[in-house]
């Protein structure tokens, strides 16, 4: 009799067993098949200008808009995650050096990877922020490309993504912003031109930045990858939102708080904030005080 107990236990056992198995086959499939399917966007012509003030502009955007945090401070990329279980996950070289993608990028393709999270092929692009860049406005838009499109060139050839059975989970259940070719409005038409003005305006254009981990509404919540800490709200509702100006525009600044615990800045990229001009830091404050 016991004999046939645990004979049916692990039968049970096994026909559980292969139903994960094969559902999780059905998943690497489905996410497989969104991570190579080929998209067709119109052409967006834009007037890319190289002069000294665009070039500079750019340069300040790729610092602030954390294009380095990720492709490294040459922009020649960098392997961000390698292990089993999530995958290989891996920041394009983005210069015109050997393994570098801007040796064979047109303007063309740069606005398709900038407003549409695809490559020149019409690929996705895996966890590039379109989803952000594509609210830039043409004219910095302009200046990140016409900035990119010149910074030295940085031989760097780098492997291709790979994606382990967690990546693949998490792409699945959209615990990661892998394919931001899937969050974008390609219907948006560009905005021509930012507002400079420090206030409520400004803030709300440069927010975006800060969307992608503390949420659309900027109210925060879980961590954006496991393992990490819960995501603080930046409304005037949560704890930050009770800071001073001056208390919040020193945070992003030193990566410390009022209370004096220091930010790692791997969960907060304060040293890409500190970066941001005082007009840039005070608009975000306002805006996010006015939410």
């Amino acid at each position: 009799m016991k004999r046939k107990i645990f004979k049916y236990i692990g039968l049970g056992l096994l026909a559980v067993l292969a139903l994960l198995l094969g559902g999780y086959f059905l998943v690497k499939r489905s996410v497989h098949n969104r991570t190579t399917q080929k998209y067709a966007f119109a052409t967006e012509r834009l007037h890319v200008p190289s002069d000294s003030a665009t070039l500079a502009r750019g340069r300040h955007l790729v610092a602030i808009k954390g294009c380095q945090d990720c492709h490294g401070q040459d922009l020649a990329g960098k392997v961000l995650n390698d292990d089993g279980a999530l995958g290989r996950l891996v920041a394009t070289n983005i210069t015109s050096g050997k393994g570098g993608l801007a040796q064979d990028y047109t303007t063309d393709d740069w606005v398709r990877a900038l407003r549409h999270g695809v490559d020149k092929t019409g690929r996705p692009l895996l966890l590039m922020p379109s989803q952000e860049t594509t609210l830039l406005s043409a004219e910095d838009l302009g200046a990140v490309i016409a900035y990119c499109q010149q910074v030295p060139a940085v031989d760097n050839p780098l492997p291709a993504n790979s994606l382990g059975p967690l990546g693949v989970l998490l792409t699945h259940f959209d615990k990661i912003p892998l394919l931001s070719v899937e969050k974008i409005d390609h219907t948006q038409p560009m905005l021509a031109r930012a507002d400079t003005t420090e206030g409520v305006a400004m803030g709300k254009y440069l927010a975006v930045s800060c969307s992608g981990c503390h949420r659309p509404d900027f109210k925060g919540g879980e961590p954006v990858v496991p393992g990490q800490p819960p995501v603080p709200d930046l409304t005037s509702a949560g704890h930050i939102g009770k800071w001073t100006q001056e208390q919040f525009i020193q945070t992003l600044r030193t990566g410390k708080t009022p209370a004096g615990h220091q930010m790692n800045n791997e969960n907060m990229p304060w040293k890409m904030t500190a970066q941001y001009e005082q007009k840039e830091l005070a608009s975000l404050y306002q805006y996010f005080r006015s939410l």
